[in-house]
């Protein structure tokens, strides 16, 4: 008996060993393996927009299973909302976890838009409707003009960065460490309505 008890607890062990290999290693991200779970898509979940090529994707995986339930939220409401009949303002989608901000509102100027970052949220943006460009540069190599308001989870900087095409068909993110510069107008789109939803970063 006590032989079948001892096999029992090493077999419990390893098991326990095992798992919690398995948990590590899934919590352990490269950029090829990181890669290669974005490409295959399981995290959309029937969702039709595609993220940007430029989206850091080892950071993006590591928040995203760290905080599985709440990206899940937030994809399902990308998936089943109408965004094209979705009115202007706050949507709830988890508490203060994640929530979404509709706007419908002229883009800017490139001199009237500017360059931002959060530190509590991670921001999704998506254009239901028009084009936009935005700007992307690590928060490390920018100037702070306008601290950080905790408040506000906003700071503001000049730098200089790499821009993109917002469409319909993509969606951006933008975590902490990484400033992004929203809004800016493209030739024959006065208007866009886009979505913003701010999914908590967790560390």
């Amino acid at each position: 008996m006590k032989y079948f008890n001892s096999c029992g607890k090493l077999l419990l062990f390893f098991s326990f060993l095992s798992i919690t290999s398995i948990a590590v290693a899934q919590t352990t991200w490269t950029e090829k393996s990181a890669a290669k779970w974005v490409h295959k898509g399981e995290w959309k979940s029937g969702l039709k927009i595609n993220v940007h090529p430029a989206v850091n994707n080892v950071t993006f995986a590591e928040q995203y299973h760290k905080n599985k339930a709440a990206w899940d939220k937030a994809f399902a409401f990308l998936r089943d909302s109408d965004l094209s009949t979705l009115t202007v303002g706050k949507h709830v989608i988890d508490g203060d976890n994640v929530y979404a901000i509709v706007t419908d509102a002229p883009s800017k100027e490139f001199d009237k838009s500017a360059w931002e970052s959060h530190r509590n949220y991670i921001d999704l943006q998506h254009v239901i409707r028009g084009q936009e460009k935005i700007g992307e540069a690590p928060v490390a190599t920018a100037t702070v003009i306008k601290p950080y308001d905790e408040a506000k989870d906003v700071a503001n900087y000049t730098t200089e960065g790499k821009f993109y095409l917002a469409t319909p068909d993509i969606f951006l993110l933008f975590f902490p460490g990484e400033a992004h510069r929203p809004n800016i107008k493209v030739d024959g789109y006065d208007v866009v309505k886009k979505i913003v939803i701010k999914i908590r970063f967790v560390n």
